[in-house]
């Protein structure tokens, strides 16, 4: 007789406040056979402060592919397995993503079980637009893709969202006053739910000057929120500039400028000022 499938659970942890962990999730990773864990010994804290002495496996993006076709197997025959990340809601900028998408096609119940993350609790206390927003997650760790991403973003209407590292959150907050304009609004959410919890708002001006002055911004778990670009002009100009560096990698720069600014609706001449003007700064 064949054995009925088990179930992979998607479970949140808590992101810094052990308490937040959920009733129903304190339960299930008590239940479950094994829970697949991001850093074993990271979350083997957590289970300890519940007394859960459910078997951890180690589910990280190093070893993920090798990983999935045996946690798929254990829960074909039947068993029920828990992924966690190290904090918060799984597969937002965390691992997981081939395993559930593995476990659906093989037919095995995905279930989520939602709880604490770090995206949502920032959005709740920034104070800017939320209704839409864009979640980008970590941006690219060199400095030209950097900016080159965030020259694609620059137009974009809706509140953004990213993750940062610590060691780089000063290089970041430059790159976007570049991009994005010194003036634009935005709020750096630092270890929230933890002791230190921080949460400044400002301009990116405002804000890249506060964690320069202070070393204690460039520590811990960061979200940063940057409101959205609600100038038209200066949206069609960002687009602009997006297209005429594509352009100008082919082009003159006069025929690059004219081409960009008749798709894009921005002025000729402020687009070609804005694109000259920031290749010479960088």
């Amino acid at each position: 007789m064949t054995a009925q499938p088990g179930t992979l659970w998607v479970v949140a942890t808590p992101i810094g406040n052990l308490d937040d962990l959920t009733p129903r999730a304190r339960a299930v990773l008590a239940h479950v056979t094994a829970i697949a864990a991001e850093d074993t010994r990271h979350s083997r804290a957590l289970l300890q402060h519940y007394g859960i002495a459910t078997p951890l496996l180690a589910l990280h993006e190093h070893n993920e592919a090798a990983q999935t076709p045996q946690l798929l197997a254990r829960l074909q025959a039947g068993a029920d397995i828990a992924l966690i990340s190290d904090a918060g809601t799984p597969l937002l900028s965390d691992p997981g993503y081939l395993l559930v998408r593995a476990a659906r096609a093989a037919g095995v119940r995905v279930s989520p079980l939602p709880g604490a993350s770090a995206l949502l609790a920032a959005l709740m206390v920034a104070g800017l637009p939320s209704a839409r927003f864009v979640f980008e997650g970590f941006l690219p760790p060199r400095a030209a893709a950097r900016r080159a991403h965030l020259d694609m973003l620059a137009g974009e209407p809706r509140t953004l969202v990213f993750y940062e590292a610590p060691h780089r959150l000063a290089e970041t907050l430059d790159d976007l006053c570049t991009c994005f304009g010194s003036e634009r609004q935005a709020v750096l959410a630092r270890e929230l739910t933890k002791l230190h919890e921080t949460v400044l708002s400002g301009t990116l001006a405002d804000l890249r000057a506060r964690v320069a002055a202070d070393a204690d911004q460039r520590r811990g778990e960061i979200v940063l929120l940057v409101g959205g670009n609600t100038d038209s002009a200066a949206a069609a100009l960002a687009a602009g500039r997006r297209l005429y560096r594509q352009l100008s990698e082919v082009l003159p720069p006069a025929q690059a400028a004219r081409i960009a600014a008749s798709h894009s609706g921005a002025e000729r001449r402020a687009l070609y000022r804005a694109a000259t003007d920031g290749e010479d700064a960088e």
